[in-house]
């Protein structure tokens, strides 16, 4: 795995928490949620940052491929979040599309890297 990928990993990861930093602030006020806003902030330069430099050097991954896993990654890790955090319902059709979403980033990633 290219650097390019774990970066791309890593940036689908503040993506979750980008989202999740906006879940958090809407159910608080005050300081708690400029905290959670500033988090947000902090989330969606890194995560946009991270997935910018995925795309680029030696080993770039195409930008079709790149943003696609990204939000993804991102999109997986909302609904993970959001069951363990906000108790989102789990249930079959829910599980059966987020694996859907696993499989198909998987088969990118196999067919971007050859």
């Amino acid at each position: 795995m290219s650097i390019n990928w774990i970066l791309l990993i890593i940036g689908g990861l503040f993506e979750t928490g980008f989202a999740v930093s906006l879940g958090k602030a809407q159910h608080t006020s005050g300081k708690e949620q400029w905290w959670w806003l500033a988090a947000f902030a902090i989330s969606v330069s890194l995560s946009m940052y991270l997935l910018f430099k995925a795309m680029g050097g030696d080993k770039a991954i195409p930008v079709g491929t790149a943003y696609a896993v990204w939000g993804a990654i991102g999109a997986i890790g909302t609904v993970i979040a959001g069951i363990v955090l906000f108790k989102e319902p789990v249930t079959f059709w829910r599980m059966f599309f987020l694996s859907t979403l696993v499989i198909s980033v998987i088969g990118l990633q196999i067919v971007s890297s050859k």
